[in-house]
């Protein structure tokens, strides 16, 4: 039987580790620490969807599952539609807006996130993707717009762009959930835009997503609390 959850959900964990196993062992270690879980596209093929429904129903987890699709909008709407089944509590999809009103179609009351643009790219990345001109920032907040527009609850962004989406019109009430949050003196790995913890969410994200440094970390509960300590 599932637990209530006492932790502070600002944090999602991302179980980035090689499979459903590795997963519920990571998830043992945190414990109370965390309430909140991202499960990606890596761990799709090593039991992701069971782990999600096993760290929901039996533990009390919420779950965001980190697939950005993106497809025609029969399709886009038909996969939705299916994971929503599970009871998730965030889904990600493209930005495009024919995306998300298709998403938006299938979803129940899961929340629908849109990814604006990757906090792994830098504008060169962009200009070999054959992205439009224009600075980043401008992009993401131009993308993030239109798909709250289209009907996403949100937007998947990174830190560096939080406060510029917060303040769109489009955004009133809509979440911002920010990846590329790495704590205090740690190791940026190959994210390109970040901010610590207490950065992100002064800037107005609502959940930051933290991975290596805690399921890395020696003794990850620690390291988990250590990031709540930055949230303020």
């Amino acid at each position: 039987m599932s637990q209530p959850n006492l932790s502070d959900d600002r944090l999602i964990v991302a179980l980035d580790v090689p499979n459903a196993l590795a997963g519920l062992t990571l998830a043992g270690q945190l414990g109370d620490a965390v309430s909140f879980y991202k499960i990606g596209l890596g761990m799709l093929t090593g039991g992701g969807l069971a782990l999600a429904n096993e760290l929901k129903e039996e533990h009390g987890k919420r779950i965001f599952l980190d697939m950005k699709l993106f497809d025609i909008g029969a399709t886009v709407e038909a996969a939705v539609r299916g994971l929503a089944q599970f009871d998730l509590d965030f889904l990600t999809v493209h930005g495009d807006p024919h995306v998300v009103r298709a998403a938006a179609q299938g979803k129940g009351d899961m929340k629908i996130l849109a990814v604006t643009i990757l906090t792994s790219l830098d504008r060169a990345d962009l200009d070999d993707g054959l992205i439009q001109p224009g600075d980043i920032p401008d992009l993401v907040a131009t993308r993030a717009a239109r798909a709250l527009e289209a009907g996403a609850d949100g937007v998947i962004a990174s830190p560096q762009e939080a406060a510029l989406i917060r303040a769109l019109p489009e955004a009133a009430g809509k979440l911002i959930v920010t990846p590329g949050v790495r704590p205090a003196g740690a190791a940026l790995g190959d994210q390109k835009r970040v901010m610590t913890p207490g950065e992100a969410i002064a800037a107005g994200a609502d959940h930051i997503v933290v991975g290596r440094p805690i399921h890395g970390a020696t003794d990850p509960a620690a390291a988990a609390r250590a990031v709540l300590a930055e949230l303020g």
